[in-house]
């Protein structure tokens, strides 16, 4: 029955003779221009995780600081707020390190001797 289905189709379907567009990256519409392979600079990457996961951060505390003043009554408070500051404190570490590696700069210092025999991304020719 599968079969049967599958060839009706086949035989039934309407055919395209220019299928050469069928291949091409879809832009919205536009004809690409470029390959689509391209490198992205990783800053973007780790910018883009920095903020994901202190996005998550914040939507793990909420719901701990909003019942917060219950588990106060229930005597539990101060073991929940230790868990929070040692969760957050290790997101602040992270953060701190992410900083002091210049993960979050945009832009990077060249030193001054490698100055003249290095491109940057800017500067690189573009090639299609």
């Amino acid at each position: 029955m599968t079969f049967m289905i599958i060839m009706v189709s086949r035989l039934l379907a309407p055919r395209s003779q220019d299928i050469s567009d069928k291949f091409t990256t879809y832009e919205c519409g536009e004809r690409p221009v470029g390959p689509a392979w391209i490198l992205f600079n990783f800053r973007f990457y780790a910018v883009a995780l920095a903020f994901l996961i202190f996005d998550i951060e914040l939507a793990l505390v909420f719901p701990c600081v909003s019942v917060f003043r219950k588990w106060l009554q229930e005597g539990r408070g101060l073991l929940v707020l230790g868990e929070i500051l040692i969760f957050v404190g290790i997101l602040f570490m992270g953060l701190l390190y992410m900083w002091n590696r210049g993960d979050l700069k945009w832009s990077k210092e060249v030193p001054e001797n490698l100055a003249g025999e290095i491109l940057l991304e800017e500067e690189k020719p573009v090639v299609f």
